[in-house]
């Protein structure tokens, strides 16, 4: 259980959380575990800087500044796609209608959980690419820094998410299931001292490969 991670989404901070909180947190993330089907999926594609602040990943062109800093001295990137499901979905849905306190909980551990879910799956990923002698940079995903949401359809549609993980856009770019991830990873030739489960677990603020949330 990553009770930390959920009280940070509740909005605790460095605040201690009482007793009561702590039970339901607990008992939100058990709920979360027999509901949730954790799913992924990922494809490696070429990587190309054309000129005129455009990265192109084969699929799809992107002139997000903060997204090529994190790709500086990449080859190839990784899509990756994640998901709890839609089970995850309507549970917090029911308890929304139930017991309105216990579905915030529950939204705050479904992100905490997806979260997790991906760090595993990329920590794999990484230990994969490093004995191809390969390194990753952290995953960057469509909305953080000026990454635009835009690149949304083609990412999932390259990776064939719908298919292969049940995962669809609204006509507003959001994703179903809600508690759903899409991401870029950078493949690098070159080392550099990042951790793939991303920022908010590095206090190098002064990385060039630091994305802007």
């Amino acid at each position: 259980m990553n009770i930390k991670e959920t009280l940070r989404y509740l909005g605790y901070g460095r605040s201690q959380a009482d007793e009561q909180t702590l039970h339901l947190a607990e008992s939100c993330w058990r709920e979360l575990e027999e509901t949730a089907v954790k799913r992924c999926c990922f494809r490696e594609y070429p990587l190309s800087f054309p000129g005129g602040g455009v990265a192109d990943m084969g699929c799809f062109q992107t002139g997000s500044k903060d997204l090529l800093k994190n790709l500086k001295d990449c080859q190839a990137v990784i899509l990756f796609a994640a998901t709890l499901g839609v089970q995850a979905d309507s549970l917090i849905r029911r308890y929304s209608l139930l017991r309105m306190s216990r579905a915030v909980v529950l939204q705050a551990a479904a992100a905490a959980m997806l979260e997790d879910y991906c760090d595993q799956v990329n920590e794999e990923l990484r230990r994969e690419y490093q004995e191809k002698g390969l390194f990753l940079r952290p995953r960057f995903s469509p909305g953080y820094g000026d990454f635009s949401l835009e690149c949304q359809p083609a990412l999932l549609g390259a990776l064939e998410a719908g298919k292969r993980i049940g995962i669809t856009l609204t006509d507003t770019l959001l994703m179903a299931p809600s508690k759903s991830v899409t991401a870029v990873i950078g493949v690098s030739l070159a080392e550099r001292n990042c951790t793939v489960k991303g920022c908010e677990s590095c206090g190098r603020v002064d990385c060039v490969y630091r994305r802007n949330d």
